[in-house]
């Protein structure tokens, strides 16, 4: 059963893992602009729904997407990709609009649920210059501890790690969560991997 939010803006209700014709039935919100445009956004939506890993969780008010979830594999030329029991969390993102009324976490809650997640390391590569800091009101320090909360949520923590875009700006950070059913080789091979670099020196 998926879960309803009750807001001062009318009931919420989270969904996924959706298809694409589920999504394709749907409008936007135009506050969903933080990556690219709604429509555009929609699009991507549309495209992981279609991944055979992809895994798209919405939150959706009179069948209008207000927020979103999303998880694929890493990118094919990321380190990350050579690990066989890994997702990314593509991206988390609630609308301008529906911002600070708990979104975030219900769909973290939600697409936590499903019990393929704990099968898997999920990471989340967290970069400032993506951050809402704008319409946020908050610094990039602020942000980045508000993350840190909303991803603690549902049992993500922050690794250390010599990937060059993370190091990148102290503000960057990468979140890990390792399921429940992981075994100790595999969270030993994502180990080696957060500082695939050091090998070389």
């Amino acid at each position: 059963m998926n879960m309803q939010l009750t807001t001062d803006k009318g009931t919420v209700y989270l969904e996924g893992p959706v298809s694409r014709t589920r999504l394709e039935s749907m409008e936007i919100d135009e506050g969903l602009g933080n990556f690219r445009s709604p429509r555009r956004q929609k699009e991507a939506l549309m495209d992981i729904a279609d991944l055979p890993e992809g895994l798209v969780y919405i939150a959706q008010i009179d069948e209008k997407i207000v927020g979103y979830v999303l998880f694929h594999y890493p990118g094919e030329y990321s380190r990350w990709i050579r690990h066989p029991r890994l997702l990314e969390l593509g991206a988390i993102e609630v609308s301008q609009n529906w911002q600070k009324r708990g979104l975030a976490k219900a769909l973290l809650a939600e697409a936590f649920k499903n019990p393929a997640l704990e099968e898997y390391i999920v990471i989340t590569t967290e970069f400032h210059w993506h951050w809402d800091l704008k319409s946020s009101g908050l610094n990039v320090w602020q942000y980045r501890d508000m993350l840190k909360k909303v991803f603690g949520s549902v049992g993500f923590k922050r690794r250390h790690t010599d990937d060059p875009e993370i190091l990148e700006h102290q503000a960057n950070m990468l979140m890990v969560r390792v399921g429940q059913n992981v075994s100790k080789n595999h969270a030993d091979m994502f180990t080696d991997l957060t500082y695939q670099n050091s090998i070389l020196l």
